[in-house]
């Protein structure tokens, strides 16, 4: 039990040594507060909030902004001047909450959303931040049924593809050691919390920040099987203790995320608000065009490694009989190391590809994991293949789904296919049916 706490103790010490930095000198950060872009540099600037009241490009005069710290107390208010700019100072860095006295707009004049007068947000040191209120009518054309339809069938498979990141590892994971891994959801927050430790505490740009994330995530899940699961499968701990053990890891990760994160969401300094491009009926930002491009190039990679590599060659006989290729010559140790280090790398790029479209948060992992277990069940247990065919169909299904049902209830569907597809193919799309007893 001692040794099991220490171990504990040292994932836990490596975390926060990776992702408990501060500030580091000069950034730019750009984020998005309430739909409109930021833009804010922290040398020379004053902290707060500034912005302009729009109605159909003309200037609202009047508009009485109030914005109120953490605990509800006013610390700023300004009110719009004649080009409808206002400009709020704050008492420092924290968490603040801007309102818009709707009673203050002039007559005929309303807030596009009317949910969104109050703006909830995190000022950084020398952050001045600002805000939009959209007013009037939105300029929004309603689409048709079939271009909705495309609509959400491009955005179905770059989620498919960015739960396909998470779900192979998690496959790989239960392949070759048998243990399904209710943990490996906070390797995807962890990934996303890194990059994003490195893209705005350390102004590192995202694209190197997100390789960085990567490579400390790989290191991070190969140190989690050396140190803690090894350690249980030379013991003989059973695998259904061992799936419980990765239940309460799960829970004490997460916690130990929010300690240490908080419970906002918070936007990369890169890539935040983008212009959609428009092909066709279909329009779809930059980023997410080279989501869908990278995440199949690394797909493509994976496939590769799996195929015609030893070390892939070695990680399809563990995972067929772990036995045989001991017998064989095979490290079996040291493949399933390569294995978790490999699953660590593709749950942080599938993390920071996640932050980038949702926002980094400490329980984007776990919104995440249910569906990865989904792709995972509904491909095929064990099999690489199989993850990314059952996450590109969840993923699907999930997005086209709100055509139908409330979004609120999209991930019911993934369910829901899981449980149809399962009754007619219990061992999945490309799983192996086997004899029982």
């Amino acid at each position: 039990m001692r040794k099991l706490i220490l171990i504990v103790l040292a994932v836990l010490l490596g975390g926060s040594v990776v992702l408990g930095g501060g500030p580091a000198g000069a950034q730019t950060d750009t984020t998005e507060a309430g739909g409109g872009a930021t833009t804010t540099t922290t040398e020379g600037r004053v902290v707060g909030v500034s912005g302009v009241i729009l109605n159909d490009d003309e200037p609202v005069e009047g508009v009485v902004i109030v914005v109120k710290d953490a605990s509800g107390a006013v610390v700023g208010e300004a009110t719009t001047n004649a080009d409808g700019e206002y400009d709020i100072p704050l008492p420092g860095p924290g968490d603040y909450s801007s309102t818009l006295d709707v009673d203050s707009l002039p007559d005929g004049v309303n807030l596009r959303n009317e949910d969104r007068a109050t703006l909830e947000f995190t000022l950084r040191p020398g952050q001045n931040r600002p805000l939009l209120y959209p007013l009037g009518e939105s300029d929004r054309q309603e689409v048709g049924g079939v271009e909705k339809f495309l609509q959400l069938l491009v955005e179905g498979i770059k989620f498919g593809l960015v739960i396909a990141m998470g779900a192979i590892g998690l496959s790989l994971i239960f392949g070759t050691t048998g243990l399904t891994n209710f943990s490996h959801g906070e390797m995807v927050t962890f990934g996303a919390m890194v990059a994003w430790w490195f893209n705005v505490n350390f102004g590192i740009q995202l694209i190197p920040a997100a390789v960085l994330a990567i490579i400390v995530g790989a290191a991070v899940a190969a140190l989690y099987d050396f140190a803690f699961w090894r350690r249980l499968r030379k013991r003989g701990t059973g695998l259904i203790a061992m799936l419980v053990i990765s239940i309460g890891m799960a829970v004490l990760f997460r916690y130990f995320f929010l300690y240490l994160f908080g419970s906002r969401t918070r936007p990369y300094a890169d890539y935040a608000v983008q212009k959609g491009v428009d092909i066709g009926p279909i329009s779809i930002a930059p980023k997410d065009i080279i989501s869908i491009i990278l995440s199949i190039a690394v797909l493509v990679a994976v496939g590769l490694v799996l195929n015609r590599t030893k070390i892939g060659k070695a990680m399809r006989a563990v995972a067929d009989n772990k036995d045989l290729a001991a017998s064989s010559g095979i490290d079996v140790d040291r493949v399933i190391l390569f294995v978790w280090a490999a699953g660590g790398g593709l749950a942080a790029l599938g993390g920071v590809l996640f932050g980038v479209t949702e926002q980094v948060s400490y329980q984007m992992g776990f919104r995440l994991l249910l569906l990865m277990f989904a792709g995972v069940t509904l491909g095929g247990l064990g099999t690489a293949y199989g993850a990314l065919v059952g996450s590109l169909i969840v993923g699907i299904f999930v997005q086209v789904s709100t055509l139908w049902v409330p979004v609120e209830l999209k991930n019911v569907g993934a369910l829901v296919i899981l449980i149809l597809i399962l009754l007619v193919r219990p061992q999945g799309i490309l799983g192996q049916s086997e004899r029982v007893g």
